[in-house]
């Protein structure tokens, strides 16, 4: 099993899905794009730290005794998705709402079709947010602190792109899309990180700020987590059992790509 093998049968199993089709007949998500990491790499227990992801982090090799790799994939969504969502300031859009919902469905199928695939080829894998232990810490108001794992931190780690200001991952296809993740034994070249900061790809334009309808972000202070998650909460509140938001996403300008730094 190599990068090739892996992608192609990722390709296929996402072309064939049925839940990556809307009710129009357009799709949720395009095609993916794949970061490899090396599952020793020691970022995984920088991420332990209270002011990163937190100590519950678990790294890797405590999700798989002889993990050698992490495989990270970002679903950038489809035009469809970006420009209805783009329409309405306040409320998420029908598409969106599909995006976020089956989308995490399509996440998990294509990490549970990749995990079968390395199995076949004599590996062994685990997918993290679908495992047993995987634990979402909550504040004392139940909104989420931290995670046992991060997909946006995973996907640093393996050269997929970098935070911006509303705390999204902008990758070479933009910020607008979901992320998931296989830890396997399987020993694949580490994806090169072409960038040496957090915020590197961010150009802190504040764009994302302006977007917000919950008034969540500031250029001066970043993404105040727990208002943006009272947001979100009042939308499954009107459309139970479908939520999201995902203003700050849309006409900005790592929409759709890396924003270019004047």
């Amino acid at each position: 099993m190599n990068r090739i093998m892996l992608e192609a049968v990722a390709s296929e199993f996402l072309s064939n899905l049925k839940e990556n089709v809307l009710d129009s007949g357009r799709q949720i998500y395009n095609q993916p794009l794949f970061g490899y990491g090396d599952a020793g790499d020691p970022l995984f227990d920088e991420y332990k730290k209270a002011n990163i992801v937190g100590e519950g982090f678990l790294a890797p090799c405590e999700w798989l005794k002889d993990a050698k790799s992490v495989i990270s994939f970002f679903l950038p969504f489809t035009e469809t998705v970006k420009s209805s969502n783009a329409s309405d300031r306040t409320e998420p859009s029908v598409e969106w709402l599909h995006g976020r919902w089956e989308g995490q469905i399509i996440i998990d199928k294509l990490s549970q079709h990749l995990a079968a695939a390395l199995k076949n080829a004599g590996f062994e894998a685990v997918i993290p947010s679908l495992d047993s232990r995987f634990r979402a810490y909550r504040n004392l108001n139940g909104l989420p602190l931290t995670s046992s794992w991060s997909e946006r931190h995973v996907a640093y780690i393996c050269g997929l792109g970098t935070f911006g200001l509303s705390k999204g991952l902008i990758t070479e296809r933009g910020i607008a899309g979901r992320f998931g993740s296989v830890v396997t034994t399987a020993p694949f070249e580490p994806s090169a990180r072409k960038y040496r900061e957090i915020y590197e790809y961010c150009t802190m334009c504040g764009a994302c700020a302006r977007r917000c309808p919950a008034n969540a972000i500031t250029v001066e202070k970043g993404k105040d987590q727990f208002v943006c998650q009272a947001f979100v909460e009042g939308t499954r509140a009107k459309y139970n059992p479908m939520y999201g938001c995902g203003k700050c996403q849309v006409s900005v300008p790592c929409q759709n790509g890396i924003p270019l730094k004047i």
